[in-house]
């Protein structure tokens, strides 16, 4: 695994991911990417949450335009498109993702972030697409997360200016869902994946992977798409050790 990404397998179900290029903001490389790519691709046994951070004051900078190579529309198109599926694996590996951000969150740091499930960001999270004032365009999937949430017009005024939100526009946008204070997001990121850890497996397996799915579909077909998750959930053996928990007063054991 490469130094770029350190990588914490704990005891209690979480897993924290420390993006670490010292001296590059964390900007993203192809080294760094396949990391990411390469836990994603086979989380550790036992992980059920993952928490997301960088180092140095920041959480990714982006695409690292030092290391950028020419390439031609097709090769453009391709790297393009290993981002797509990079990100992919992350929102719907079915394993939550908190990311605990600060400094910069920019251009492919921003559409890293927004294919998490949990963002917290401190005051000095700065979030900004630049792309459009250096001619070039998002390639990482932002046109449709982070486009998702701010919608289109936001997003193209975003680019058009460089425009840059702090962490509580930020919050108020959707782009962050929790605004704390310096030094706090990584505590809250661990105290919400503990949270999260405790859940039925099953149960976070299928919002990670369903909920965004169903928000593609036509009405018909997510209500059906829901009665099924609704039919696995309900009817597993978690659910009825869930049940038992809440008439007995306790705090449910989930396998």
């Amino acid at each position: 695994m490469s130094d770029m990404l350190k990588i914490d397998v704990r005891d209690d179900g979480i897993a924290v991911l420390t993006m670490n290029r010292p001296g590059k903001r964390n900007a993203m490389c192809d080294e760094l990417l396949e990391a990411i790519d390469g836990f994603f691709r086979k989380v550790p046994e036992g992980v059920r949450v993952v928490v997301l951070t960088g180092t140095e004051g920041h959480f990714c900078s982006g695409l690292d335009l030092s290391e950028h190579k020419a390439r031609d529309a097709e090769g453009t198109m391709r790297h393009s498109r290993g981002w797509h599926e990079v990100m992919d694996r992350i929102q719907f590996g079915g394993v939550p993702v908190v990311s605990a951000m600060f400094g910069a969150v920019i251009g492919g740091g921003l559409e890293l972030a927004t294919s998490t499930h949990v963002r917290i960001a401190e005051p000095s999270t700065i979030f900004q697409l630049p792309e459009g004032r250096r001619g070039i365009f998002v390639g990482g999937g932002a046109t449709v997360r982070v486009g998702r949430i701010l919608g289109a017009d936001r997003m193209i005024e975003m680019m058009l200016t460089g425009r840059k939100y702090g962490h509580e526009e930020g919050k108020a946008l959707g782009l962050a869902h929790y605004a704390v204070g310096e030094g706090e997001a990584l505590d809250l990121a661990m105290e919400l994946a503990k949270k999260i850890a405790s859940n039925a497996p099953l149960s976070n397996y299928i919002m990670v992977q369903a909920i965004s799915r169903i928000e593609d579909m036509a009405k018909a077909d997510g209500l059906f798409t829901e009665s099924l998750c609704a039919a696995l959930t309900q009817t597993s053996p978690d659910a009825l050790e869930g049940l038992a928990a809440f008439l007995e007063k306790r705090a449910p054991k989930f396998s």
